[in-house]
């Protein structure tokens, strides 16, 4: 099952050619896109454009004839329509500022970034915002969707977030086939929001079922996860329906119960008595979550959220607290409502 093509006319440059960058290539060529795929990386760019495969990152995934590689940003921009970012999200700002020397009119940007920027808190489309300015139609997607299952055309679905319905509507087609659905939504906090947190989740589900305490605590922690998501999100201004949908409970509980969730696997690999430093090299790929719980820790302090998972998470992955100690301190906290008051989020 690969999806029918949609016949149409777009164009698109993806920067960034891991797994993920792989996997969008495919899907918007496969729905019928021109896609120039941006390999920064020479040897990845190389065997891309040998093999017509990325074997170091999403190996048995063809690319389809309508993806051309290149290894230059300049040349990958410079007759396209929309250019998507697909780089981790310390390399976020870097990207977008070499994008917008690069600037041509009418063009339009997206990202799949996700996560808060460690030294500053901001979110992606803040930093697009202040980079860009408000004039450049902008655009995030994310949602519950492995890269290897997305370039296998087994059925998937994610969102895709602007203030600009236009281009949220156009990107959605542009992606769209018969095994893929896009969703549009104007909440980029939200969306954001979710994908920031999630990885930061799903490496404590994977601490929690390598310490074998199983699936009541497993579920314990993805509905506690996304009350955390939630409440932060709305501190920052967004909307709560968005934190029930694809970017929200879907991206959390994927990451947080499929092994092929590398978040998930390095909180695994801690409980099983690897160092951080010893789990992410097995890994083999960024593991956001790890930075993330920085950031999000550091975010929460300044609004002054609480959020006693990530706490607890954080304290693991950088003040040396044991997962059983964290796991004992979350059971201990004095009892509380499950739902607070929309207000109190404020």
């Amino acid at each position: 099952m690969t999806g029918k093509r949609i016949s149409q006319t777009h164009s698109i440059a993806i920067v960034g050619a891991g797994s993920w960058g792989t996997a969008l290539a495919i899907q918007f060529a496969r729905s019928g896109s021109s896609v120039n795929l941006c390999a920064r990386n020479a040897s990845i760019a190389a065997e891309l454009q040998s093999r017509r495969e990325n074997c170091k990152y999403l190996p048995g995934a063809r690319l389809p004839d309508n993806v051309s590689v290149c290894e230059d940003l300049a040349t990958a921009v410079a007759d396209v329509k929309d250019r998507l970012i697909v780089v981790p999200s310390h390399a976020f700002r870097a990207t977008l500022s070499a994008l917008r020397e690069l600037s041509i009119d009418g063009q339009r940007v997206s990202w799949a970034t996700k996560g808060f920027e460690l030294d500053t808190g901001l979110l992606p489309h803040q930093i697009a915002s202040e980079l860009l300015g408000a004039s450049t139609p902008t655009a995030v997607l994310s949602g519950p969707t492995f890269a290897a299952e997305v370039a296998a055309g087994l059925p998937s679905a994610l969102t895709v977030a602007s203030s600009n319905e236009a281009f949220a509507s156009d990107l959605s087609k542009a992606i769209a086939t018969s095994t893929f659905r896009a969703y549009t939504s104007r909440d980029v906090i939200g969306v954001e929001v979710g994908g920031a947190t999630k990885n930061v989740f799903a490496i404590g589900a994977g601490l929690s079922d390598g310490l074998g305490f199983g699936a009541n605590t497993r579920i314990a922690l993805v509905t506690r996860g996304l009350a955390e998501m939630t409440r932060l999100g709305i501190k920052l201004g967004a909307r709560m329906e968005t934190f029930m949908g694809l970017a929200g409970m879907g991206d959390l509980v994927l990451t947080c119960t499929d092994d092929l969730s590398r978040n998930r696997r390095f909180g695994k690999a801690l409980a099983a008595g690897s160092n951080a430093e010893a789990a992410l090299k097995s890994i083999g790929q960024v593991v956001e979550g790890y930075y993330g719980a920085r950031a999000v820790h550091r975010v929460a302090q300044k609004l002054d959220v609480d959020l006693p998972i990530i706490e607890q998470i954080y304290q693991v992955l950088y003040k040396g607290l044991s997962p059983r100690s964290a796991v004992s301190n979350l059971m201990s906290r004095p009892p509380t409502a499950e739902h607070l008051p929309t207000t109190d989020c404020h």
